[in-house]
């Protein structure tokens, strides 16, 4: 299938890394031009070095999302050094849960939370702000944003909070952008393979004292599928979701997490 994308300029935040790197991949891969927007200098000279290397016109530009100034400053880059207006937005620019036990009641301070709020729900928003208004002249956008199963899961109390938040913020700037030609979905991963795994395996199989293989085994078993997820099949949703073909689907959240057990959703 032809997803339409030769050609479209996108810009993933947290791009540098994880399920944003994979997203920026999948768009490459399809003909898109990509701006990757990330914190770390050095992680994104790497990856924008990495990703060119496939043939594909791919810019980096360096902001904290929780900045209103240089996310407004970076998307102005992005346009600029991509040649025109961003037709794409991913919003990827959060840390992922599961790498730390979350804080239980006794431990969640205000400052965490709002961290928290500020970086994912905000960062979302300040990104969305910055390229809504090229998308309405054009007529024609995508926005998705990368969530999480803890909105839908109990276990950790601050990233059910955000990941909620995150899935009304889209449901909310779907109905007042559609009519606009802007459409506005998101992405709820559950526990997913990235560059990040092998390290936290290997650690909890130390602390543990038993092979590598069991923790494996333990983390794909959270799923319906029995299969720890790759980020690069995460991205696969994403991506079909910023093409033209998504026409359907406006402010919808897609689990892409190999199916929770025991959970209906309708």
């Amino acid at each position: 299938m032809d997803l339409q994308l030769a050609r479209r300029r996108a810009l993933v935040t947290g791009g540098s890394r994880g399920i944003g790197k994979a997203v920026a991949r999948g768009l490459l891969a399809e003909g898109a031009q990509v701006a990757l927007l990330a914190r770390g200098e050095a992680a994104l000279r790497d990856a924008v070095s990495e990703l060119g290397a496939l043939g594909a016109r791919v810019v980096g530009v360096r902001a904290d999302t929780t900045s209103d100034e240089q996310v407004r400053d970076a998307v102005r880059q992005a346009a600029e050094r991509l040649g025109g207006g961003i037709d794409i937005l991913v919003n990827a620019a959060a840390e992922p849960a599961g790498y730390a036990a979350p804080p239980q009641l006794a431990q969640i301070r205000a400052e965490y939370l709002h961290a928290e709020i500020d970086t994912k729900v905000m960062g979302y928003l300040r990104c969305a702000r910055e390229v809504v208004p090229g998308m309405r002249e054009r007529g024609w956008g995508r926005i998705v944003n990368i969530s999480g199963l803890a909105a839908r899961q109990t276990g950790n109390t601050v990233g059910s909070i955000r990941n909620i938040a995150v899935a009304a913020l889209t449901k909310n700037l779907a109905d007042e952008l559609g009519g606009f030609g802007i459409q506005v979905s998101a992405v709820h991963p559950g526990i997913t393979r990235t560059e990040r795994t092998a390290a936290l395996v290997a650690a909890r199989a130390r602390q543990r004292g038993v092979a590598e293989a069991l923790i494996e085994q333990e983390m794909a078993a959270a799923n319906s599928i029995g299969h720890l997820v790759d980020a690069h099949e995460v991205a696969d949703v994403v991506v079909f979701l910023c093409s033209p073909r998504s026409r359907a689907i406006n402010g919808d959240v897609i689990a892409a997490g190999g199916g929770a057990p025991r959970s209906i959703h309708y």
